[in-house]
């Protein structure tokens, strides 16, 4: 029985290894474009970015304005290497820490938005862990060096 099992498990992860390139792409490209998206609707509407870093964001240890500019700069920047899997693992660390920090700082988060923020978080982790892996820009450096 044992045998069988491990036949199974050998036939499904040669069947399926192939797509791993692709799943670990697309985990980088929904979780770049959902925080590049959120970088672009702070700058769209400027105003109320400042108001709500003001008065409705908690972000701990650095003031309501430095955290706007900072987080508004971490959500336009850092997703575009993620995308292209430039620097991937840094990358994906950085917003990994700062998707924590969003959920930390924002409690309305804790009831609504609290499961993507869970889906984001682990998706980025498998990217620190993984690598970006082969359709990337960093596995394309790697390989001419």
């Amino acid at each position: 029985m044992i045998a069988v099992i491990n036949k199974l498990d050998e036939l499904f992860e040669a069947a399926l290894k192939p797509l791993t390139p692709i799943l670990l792409l697309v985990s980088r490209l929904w979780v770049a474009w959902v925080f590049f998206n959120a970088g672009q609707t702070k700058i769209a509407s400027w105003d109320s970015t400042l108001f709500l870093f003001e008065y409705e964001y908690q972000v701990p240890v650095i003031p309501w304005e430095m955290a706007a500019y900072l987080g508004t700069a971490t959500e336009l920047i850092v997703p575009v290497f993620l995308a292209l899997g430039l620097l991937t693992r840094p990358a994906a660390f950085v917003l990994f820490f700062f998707n924590i920090i969003a959920v930390v700082s924002y409690p309305a988060l804790w009831d609504k938005g609290f499961f993507d923020h869970q889906m984001w978080g682990v998706m980025l982790l498998v990217t620190v862990i993984m690598g970006p892996g082969l359709l990337a820009v960093d596995n394309w450096l790697k390989n001419r060096g």
